[in-house]
């Protein structure tokens, strides 16, 4: 049976897009970012004019993903979320590819990607999934 953290990356796998948390000023924030999983690490694209990245880069962060919004998730649904300290990287060329294209536009200003890393320091999975009723029923 795989650890939480290995099923957390499965899962992240699965989706392209998820949300870091932090704070910024005393305030919580939540910042959409592009994902990838690589060496057991988390890998963010985000959009460096909104400045967001500055408040994650040296803090703790929670990054969180799911498949909520399919309506029709066969395996189930699920959420997952890492606990880590966030860097700045630069990815290379392999990892960019990973990312895929950027947004042309991001609020229409040109997107202007920073990228971020996440070591996690421990990791959350959550599944929803149908019971005989129809309804979702939460499943440890």
């Amino acid at each position: 049976m795989p650890t939480d953290e290995q099923l957390a990356f499965e899962l992240l796998r699965r989706s392209d897009y998820g949300r870091v948390a932090t704070s910024m000023r005393a305030l919580p924030f939540l910042a959409a970012a592009r994902h990838i999983v690589v060496d057991g690490k988390i890998l963010l694209r985000m959009h460096k004019g909104y400045g967001y990245h500055h408040a994650c880069v040296g803090s703790v962060v929670a990054y969180g993903a799911d498949n909520l919004n399919v309506a029709s998730a066969r395996e189930g649904q699920w959420t997952v979320q890492l606990v880590g300290v966030c860097e700045a990287v630069e990815p290379t060329n392999a990892e960019l590819e990973l990312f895929g294209p950027a947004p042309h536009f991001a609020d229409g200003e040109l997107f202007d990607p920073v990228y971020l890393r996440i070591e996690p320091q421990f990791a959350t999975v959550h599944t929803l999934q149908a019971g005989h009723d129809r309804s979702l029923q939460y499943i440890l």
